[in-house]
């Protein structure tokens, strides 16, 4: 099994940097924050459904992660069952593209029933994928590597996504309704495909699966044995929990500088980059201090992030403030997700166990990533911004703290360093 992944270990990081790196490419065409937001924009006026678009993709990429852990664990091989079940995340944006074409002859309210559900395949698409891709991942990846991949990965899907963002707005720009969002969307379902195709090039061994005699009743005994056992691991929920708190200003700060510093549109799209950029150069720096000196101190400078960020957003004298906000903000959520997303992996004591741990790592944290944009939208409609802003900092603060006090480094622990 070492022999094969060392073997294999350069292509298989390839490959997978540039599936991750086409799918952002591809995200950007089709983005759950502005693309998919503007075009349910011409269906309805309604904020309250505009604003569920990231919450569908938020919550369908964490809350399914636990229902598959048991097939998952079970599986000499994981690829087979992550290429079919991502075209449940994939196949969407073409129905996109065709409601774009047919919206002209359908009206609106069924183009608004008809975009939700595939938002909703999607968004449970991914989440049923996650499980099964992070086990192969963890499978292919050694863990002193892991950090970097995943950092390198997102750090390539946000540099092609700002490519593609910029190529999506000259198109939405350039040309006419419907042909324009049409047109958006296949060019995303095209790149989805050279994604796909990298995924599969995915090369893994098979591993002996879980006994078959194990029942479903038996696994669900072994989640509840695992939260029982790992005090470690369970604060580590804590924390994944107070980064949504803590995190949950971001939404907030472009409409914030635009309203209470008179930042115009040009400089809302730069103050974008600027977050985009921050996370392009972080992803993989952090990745790879986390794989050199702990993920766990790399999550705690996040946190601090996330606190620097939102205090700077109440205290902002000038929109200049803001480059350092957004810059900020985007470091924190490349701690908030990639970080995370690499050390859950490391809790696992034997591989067998580690689809349970991914699964617990999301499923129960999903309602935290739901709820927590509701309160801060709640926080600024009643009592302003700033006070969704404290709240983050708040957040980050608490999250920072259980890291320092109570979180130990998962690998650290295996390793006898701590």
């Amino acid at each position: 099994m070492d022999r094969y992944l060392q073997t294999h270990l350069r292509h298989n990081f390839i490959v997978n940097v540039c599936d991750g790196g086409f799918w952002g490419f591809a995200i950007g065409f089709a983005s759950f924050v502005t693309v998919i937001p503007l075009f349910v924009s011409h269906f309805t006026d309604s904020a309250l459904l505009i604003g569920l678009i990231p919450a569908i993709h938020a919550a369908g990429w964490q809350l399914p992660q636990l229902l598959l852990a048991d097939r998952v664990a079970r599986a000499e091989r994981y690829r087979p069952m992550v290429l079919w079940l991502t075209l449940l995340e994939r196949v969407p944006f073409v129905g996109f593209a065709l409601i774009a074409l047919g919206a002209m002859m359908i009206t609106r309210e069924v183009a608004l029933a008809l975009t939700f559900g595939l938002l909703i395949i999607q968004g449970l698409g991914s989440g049923l994928t996650a499980t099964p891709w992070q086990s192969m991942i963890a499978k292919v990846i050694p863990p002193e590597q892991r950090g970097t991949f995943f950092g390198t990965q997102a750090a390539a899907a946000n540099l092609l996504a700002s490519v593609s963002a910029v190529i999506a707005g000259i198109i939405l720009a350039e040309f006419d309704l419907p042909i324009n969002f049409a047109l958006v969307f296949a060019l995303a379902s095209a790149i989805m495909i050279v994604s796909f195709g990298f995924l599969a090039w995915t090369r893994e061994s098979p591993a002996p699966p879980l006994p078959t005699e194990r029942t479903r009743r038996d696994f669900r005994g072994g989640l509840v044995a695992i939260l029982r056992r790992d005090v470690n691991f369970r604060w580590f929920l804590v924390v994944r929990a107070l980064f949504h708190l803590a995190t949950m200003a971001f939404a907030f700060y472009t409409i914030y500088a635009v309203r209470y510093h008179a930042v115009s549109v040009v400089i809302a799209g730069i103050l974008t980059s600027v977050y985009m950029g921050s996370q392009i150069v972080a992803s993989p720096v952090m990745g790879w201090i986390g794989d050199h000196w702990g993920h766990r101190v790399v999550l705690q400078f996040g946190a601090l992030a996330a606190v620097g960020s939102a205090a700077l957003a109440v205290w902002a004298q000038s929109a200049e403030w803001f480059y350092i906000v957004f810059t900020l903000a985007g470091i924190s959520n490349v701690a908030a997700w990639t970080i995370t997303m690499t050390m859950t992996i490391d809790f696992a004591r034997d591989p067998a166990e580690r689809p349970a741990y991914v699964g617990l790592a999301n499923t129960l944290v999903a309602p935290f990533a739901i709820l927590a944009p509701l309160v801060g939208g709640w926080l600024a409609d009643a009592t302003g911004y700033a006070s969704a802003f404290i709240a983050s900092a708040i957040g980050g603060v608490l999250a920072w703290l259980v890291l320092r006090a109570l979180v130990r480094d998962p690998r650290a622990i295996k390793a006898g360093t701590t």
